[in-house]
């Protein structure tokens, strides 16, 4: 077989639970839900950093965030950085770039920043350069393009040309949707017309019905923006069946964090709960078809590594992740058992390490909230995941969880250690009663 094609599908602040496969009963995703059956779906899978920017750098890298110097939306993906783009095309691709790009200080972008995509119809902030139905883009040349239609449609039109127009090379293709995000003019979710007003009894999840936040305002366009990627998702995988390429072409689908409708935050996203961190995740195509429900926990930092594995394109030494092949093939059990992430918000800096049963978060805060790196954290929560999934009792200090906040501490000791701040000091939090709470030893390692 020759080189398998790669889409990658890139949506953004989109919760894993608008997916039916976590219980959503609203319809919005059956194509994404059927990709998943058919192909891989990473059940717990996680972003490293709930930020457009640092997300978007860990995805093309393969490195987290903070090794890069970025800690939010003011950074910049460092010139010298190896992306996804420079290791395609040096492995022969045609590589091409839609969308939202968001890794940069200028607009548009140019040509000496777009890490190794070759073809080019981008805005840096898509969501600053267009609206719902007035998108405008930056072509090769840096000219500025208008597509006509609403948003999603018009990039996935432009995705399907690229598609039919380099149907006969492997190619390379990364589209990046702004949607299911807010519009920052207005602080709305524009949905397409019509849609909004299908859902305005919208089912909503747990912690958004126990912490309000903007969800009764937002969800109706929100979803809406969902079902209308979902459509699509179909309407790609319905041109890459027309030109003869489903069986030959890896699909990737995934967001660059969730969103948490202000309800741990004044804005949408930004910490480490799961509403920030959970993303939906599924593959298939080549090496992934028949993979079934992969339940070890999976982050967007492993996303590079498995999509160059996938294509027998050497991993840089360089890259933090792992790739999942080994747990599709089911060759190897051997996976880590907690997830990394980082989140900025200001001046202030969170880092946790999640297991399948326990979230343990660290905070500190920076005088420089573009640079500085904290040199001391304090124990900020802790979640019994299996007892609370939507993080609504915070055991941070609690004496019966003591020996949980040891352990986990030591895990996010490590990780610190992974990515370069091996100087720091995590402080614990001071003591609290627990009541009737009591914890077996058994339970402390899950």
């Amino acid at each position: 077989m020759s080189k398998p094609n790669v889409i990658v599908f890139f949506t953004d602040q989109q919760r894993w639970d608008t997916s039916g496969l976590y219980g959503n009963p609203m319809d919005l995703t059956p194509n994404f839900d059927r990709m998943a059956i058919e192909g891989t779906h990473c059940y717990n899978g996680f972003t490293c950093q709930p930020v457009c920017l640092p997300a978007r750098a860990c995805l093309q890298t393969g490195l987290y965030a903070s090794q890069m110097n970025i800690f939010n939306n003011g950074g910049e993906l460092p010139q010298d950085a190896v992306t996804l783009g420079h290791l395609y095309k040096q492995a022969g691709y045609t590589t091409a770039y839609i969308g939202k790009w968001h890794m940069c200080h200028e607009e548009p972008v140019p040509k000496e920043k777009r890490s190794g995509y070759d073809y080019w119809l981008a805005s840096n902030i898509l969501e600053f350069t267009s609206d719902a139905y007035e998108v405008y883009m930056y072509d090769d040349e840096g000219n500025k393009v208008f597509l006509p239609g609403y948003r999603v449609d018009a990039l996935t039109d432009a995705a399907i040309r690229y598609i039919t127009e380099n149907k006969d090379k492997p190619f390379f293709l990364f589209l990046s949707f702004v949607e299911p995000h807010f519009q920052n003019a207005r602080d709305d979710y524009p949905a397409p017309t019509g849609y909004e007003e299908k859902y305005q009894d919208p089912w909503t999840p747990p912690d958004l019905r126990a912490l309000g936040g903007s969800s009764a305002r937002h969800l109706p366009g929100y979803y809406g923006m969902v079902k209308r990627l979902d459509e699509a998702l179909g309407r790609l995988q319905d041109a890459l069946l027309s030109l003869n390429l489903k069986d030959q072409t890896i699909l990737a689908y995934t967001a660059d964090h969730s969103c948490h409708f202000k309800t741990r935050n004044s804005e949408y996203k930004r910490s480490c709960h799961d509403s920030s961190l959970h993303i939906p995740m599924a593959f298939t195509g080549p090496g992934f078809t028949g993979g079934g429900r992969i339940k070890e926990p999976v982050s967007l930092i492993d996303v590079p590594p498995t999509l160059l594995d996938a294509c027998g394109i050497d991993i840089p030494a360089s890259m933090e992740g792992r790739s999942i092949m080994s747990l599709v093939n089911k060759t190897n059990v051997d996976w880590q058992e907690d997830i990394y992430a980082e989140a900025c918000d200001g001046r202030l800096r969170y880092r946790c390490v999640r297991t399948k049963r326990w979230k343990y978060i660290v905070k500190a805060e920076v005088d420089a909230p573009k640079t500085e790196r904290p040199t001391e954290y304090i124990e900020w929560e802790l979640y019994d995941l299996k007892a609370d999934p939507w993080e609504l009792n915070n055991l941070v200090g609690y004496k019966s969880h003591a020996k949980v906040s040891e352990i986990m501490r030591n895990r996010l000791y490590k990780r610190l250690q992974q990515v370069g701040e091996d100087f720091v000091t995590i402080v614990p939090a001071p003591e609290v009663p627990s009541g009737q709470k009591t914890l077996k030893e058994s339970e402390w390692y899950e």
